[in-house]
């Protein structure tokens, strides 16, 4: 069984999330990011800036209805376009959210009566309403943006699957704004599904996400807000005030916009996986190094701490970091790193071939040396989808009845278990810093010198 597979992964596609346009899916979760529609007003592309005009455009059309008597309509629609679970951004466990309800949604377009700026002209940008509304944050912003832009993500969507090769089937998906219409409609189309409840899935585009959007109320709140007018404890504020000041005061929201439209040049994009800076990576290797082995003042959790940062830095992007696995054999806890093999390098083409690795287990272990036990173990875990490679991250190279072990697995079960050990991490982190190679070439020569043992 895949560990949290994606969907490419789940169709047997081999991608790093480097080498595709829109954010890979998970199943049964949510990815952690956002879309900011403010990165589509910054764009240099023709079609960004037209969907963030659309966009505009529809959300100020619910403002319109509201302002001229057919509230109703404009209640249902906004309701109707808060939650768009297709997409799965956010910070949902089980891809599922929550409409706002009939008083948010009112609320949300009361600051069209309220303040004549919006009467007149509209939002410029609908992150906006988070200055006067309370319980607006950045994902009902990403999941309203998603829903009135949702036909274009269905387009997208269908051709990205065509190019990777993964598979569509015909579905229905619900409340999808036609701009004709000026309503949500369902529409048929061929998508990919989520197998755990065969739901429609919708991808996007990676150029539209950010962790907290460019125009933010906490970036409001510490840079531009005039705290000592509002409140004389300034250290007390409540939200709630600053909404209050905001809806009375729509000049200094409005400075506020125009400071951020300023400085789009510095808003970009956020990365699915950072890697961690060469600085941070040798700090990292320096920690390993002076742990004692063993569990002693919780040596055994920092040492696995260390290298679950270390490890996916230095082999991004060959390697995907997918999670950290724990496990019981024999009432021992053992912690895995586990990898999606994306089997863009010659050696991940040639693991996945000869052993089936569909994704790649690291096993961490702080001991003075692995006994016959922990290769037990780890053997017991190499099977089905994870294949049978999998490497010991451990202090000291395998004594040499261990390594006998080891080769005894392969010329039995064709087994590979190679061993990178705190010597090995400081080339990985040399070679990481230099960027004269990649950091996988260390486990390549690794495995080169276990076949060599192999008979």
């Amino acid at each position: 069984m895949l560990i949290r597979p994606r969907l490419t992964d789940f169709h047997g596609i081999a991608l790093a999330q480097e080498d595709v346009d829109f954010a890979i899916p998970f199943f049964g979760e949510d990815i952690p990011l956002y879309v900011d529609p403010f990165l589509m007003w910054r764009s240099p592309s023709l079609q960004d800036t037209a969907l963030h005009g659309g966009l505009l455009t529809a959300f100020n059309y619910l403002g319109q209805l509201a302002l001229k008597g057919r509230a109703g309509e404009a209640v249902n629609a906004l309701i109707a376009a808060s939650e768009c679970d297709e997409v799965g951004l956010g910070s949902s466990r089980t891809r599922r959210g929550k409409r706002i309800g009939e008083a948010k949604a009112k609320e949300i377009l009361a600051i069209f009566s309220h303040i004549p700026h919006y009467a007149r002209h509209g939002l410029s940008h609908i992150e906006e309403m988070q200055f006067f509304v309370e319980g607006i944050s950045k994902d009902r912003i990403s999941d309203i943006a998603c829903s009135f832009l949702k036909s274009f993500l269905i387009d997208f969507t269908i051709d990205q699957c065509s190019k990777v090769g993964i598979p569509l089937e015909h579905k229905t998906v619900p409340n999808v704004w036609d701009p004709r219409a000026r309503s949500f409609v369902d529409v048929n189309a061929t998508l990919p599904v989520d197998p755990s409840d065969d739901r429609p899935l919708l991808l996007v585009p990676k150029r539209w996400l950010r962790f907290i959007p460019w125009i933010s109320y906490e970036d409001y709140f510490e840079k531009h807000c005039p705290q000592d007018e509002i409140s004389h404890e300034p250290e007390n504020l409540t939200r709630v005030e600053v909404l209050n000041y905001n809806r009375d005061n729509y000049g200094v929201v409005a400075a506020y916009i125009e400071a951020r439209e300023r400085a789009f040049s510095d808003a970009h994009n956020d990365p699915l996986f950072s890697q961690i800076p060469v600085i941070s990576a040798r700090r990292k290797l320096s920690q390993i190094k002076k742990l004692s082995t063993g569990k002693a003042k919780g040596a055994d959790a920092k040492y696995e701490a260390a290298v679950g940062e270390l490890l996916p830095s230095l082999l991004y992007p060959n390697l995907d970091f997918a999670d950290v696995q724990a496990r019981t054999e024999s009432g021992v806890s053992i912690r895995d790193l586990i990898f999606y093999n994306t089997q863009r390098h010659a050696f991940l083409q040639e693991i996945y071939s000869d052993y089936g690795s569909r994704q790649v287990t690291f096993e961490m272990k702080n001991v003075a040396a692995i006994d016959r036990g922990h290769v037990d173990q780890l053997n017991r875990y190499l099977a089905n989808e994870l294949g049978r490679f999998g490497v010991f991250v451990t202090r000291y190279p395998l004594k040499s009845a261990m390594m006998k072990r080891t080769v005894d697995l392969w010329s039995g079960q064709r087994k590979a278990i190679v061993t990178l050990t705190d010597s090995d991490l400081e080339q990985m982190v040399e070679v990481f810093e230099s960027k004269q190679r990649d950091p996988i070439d260390v486990i390549v020569k690794k495995y080169a010198e276990f076949r060599r043992a192999c008979p």
